[in-house]
């Protein structure tokens, strides 16, 4: 008798904690990872572009890109994504377009120099970037 009421604890034991699992795991706070995917491309990387750079050149400034569109071959896409372990991600893209295989432009989500955001609520989230073009040494 005395072990089926041990029984009898322990199975209603196991039933309280299974009802209360919920409440448990919510105080639980696991530890989560960033991650990290694709190009990253900051502000000193694009001031390093030149209208009329070629297409090595522009890979080896900013790497080799993440979307090369087989239809259009004229546009490159450095595509990234930041997931914090908690928190909103965070993407941004940066499209360099080339005319003749040479750099015509630049568009997309830019940080400006002093380090401002320019992505944002009340900003627009696409950014066309003017490129200098290269000096004529004599």
């Amino acid at each position: 008798m005395h072990s089926k009421t041990l029984l009898a604890v322990v199975s209603a034991a196991l039933v309280l904690t299974a009802c209360s699992f919920d409440a448990l795991t919510d105080r639980v706070n696991p530890y989560r990872i960033d991650v990290r995917q694709g190009n990253y491309v900051d502000q000193s990387m694009v001031a390093q572009l030149r209208r009329g750079m070629t297409r090595e050149q522009v890979r080896f400034v900013l790497g080799t890109p993440l979307v090369v569109d087989v239809f259009r071959e004229d546009r490159w896409d450095y595509v990234y994504l930041f997931q914090p372990g908690r928190g909103p991600a965070e993407q941004r893209v940066i499209s360099v377009f080339f005319v003749d295989d040479l750099l015509d432009r630049v568009d997309g989500d830019v940080v400006a120099a002093d380090g401002s955001e320019t992505v944002g609520a009340t900003t627009e989230r696409s950014r066309v970037v003017e490129i200098e073009a290269p000096q004529r040494r004599r």
